[in-house]
C-alpha cells in the first residue's frame, strides 16, 4: 500500500500518542492502521489478537486462500489491495445466491452459504453482528475450519456475546471487544495484514514476529 507524505505525519503522531504498548510489531503495525482509518485511540484497548492469528492469516493470504467478507462496504475497502498483491478471491456475503429465510438476515444467510462453500476460507465480519452469529454457530458445529476470523461488527444486542463466542473458539482470530467497531476498522486490518503477508511472503522474505 503506498504511503503519502500526510499519511506519514499521521502515523507519527499516532506513534508519538500511543508511547508505549504490549503489542509485537506485528500487531502494532494493525493497531496503528485501525486508529488512523478511525481516529479512534480507543481501539488500542480494544482489539484482540488470538494466538497466531497474523502468521496464520499471512500464510492463508499468501496461499491464495478465498476471503469472504460481510457486506459491500469491506469488499471495496479491500479488493484494490488484494487485486494489487496476492489476488485472492474475495465474495461477499449479501451477494450469494441463497434462498430466502426469516429467522435470519441476508448477510447471516449469505455467509452461512459461502462459508459452507469455501470452510477453510478467511471470514472477514465488519458490520453484521447476524453474520458473525451464523459464522461462530457453524465453527462450534465443527462444520467449518476458517484460516482467520476478523470481527468487528458494532452493536448494542449480543454482539458482545458474538464476540466472546469468537474468542472462545479456537480459530485463529482478531476482534474489536464490546459494542465498538465497523466495515472500516475491518477494512484496515486486512490491509494491514495484507501488507505484513506481501513482506513476508511477496516481495521479500521475512517473519511476523
Amino acid at each position: 500500500m503506498e504511503w503519502h507524505v500526510t499519511d506519514a505525519q499521521s502515523l507519527a503522531i499516532i506513534d508519538r500518542e500511543i508511547g508505549d504498548h504490549i503489542f509485537t510489531a506485528a500487531e502494532y503495525e494493525i493497531v496503528r492502521r485501525v486508529i488512523y482509518a478511525t481516529a479512534d485511540f480507543e481501539y488500542l484497548s480494544l482489539i484482540r489478537f488470538s494466538e497466531r492469528a497474523l502468521q496464520a492469516g499471512a500464510a492463508a493470504l499468501a496461499a491464495r486462500t478465498t476471503l469472504v467478507v460481510d457486506v459491500p462496504m469491506v469488499q471495496v475497502g479491500i479488493t484494490p489491495h488484494i487485486q494489487n498483491t496476492f489476488a485472492n478471491p474475495v465474495y461477499c456475503s449479501m451477494e450469494a445466491l441463497t434462498r430466502p429465510q426469516k429467522e435470519k438476515t441476508q448477510a447471516a444467510w449469505g455467509i452461512q452459504t459461502l462459508a459452507r462453500r469455501y470452510p477453510e476460507g478467511i471470514f472477514v465480519v465488519g458490520q453484521a453482528q447476524t453474520a458473525l452469529t451464523a459464522l461462530i454457530e457453524l465453527i462450534e458445529g465443527e462444520e467449518i475450519k476458517p484460516a482467520l476470523v476478523i470481527g468487528t461488527p458494532s452493536g448494542f444486542v449480543d454482539v458482545d456475546v458474538a464476540k466472546d463466542r469468537l474468542k472462545d473458539s479456537l480459530i485463529p482470530h482478531i476482534r474489536i471487544e464490546g459494542r465498538k467497531g465497523s466495515s472500516v476498522v475491518a477494512a484496515a486490518i486486512v490491509n494491514g495484514l495484507v501488507d505484513l503477508a506481501w513482506q513476508a511472503y511477496g516481495q521479500d522474505s521475512g517473519d511476523l514476529s
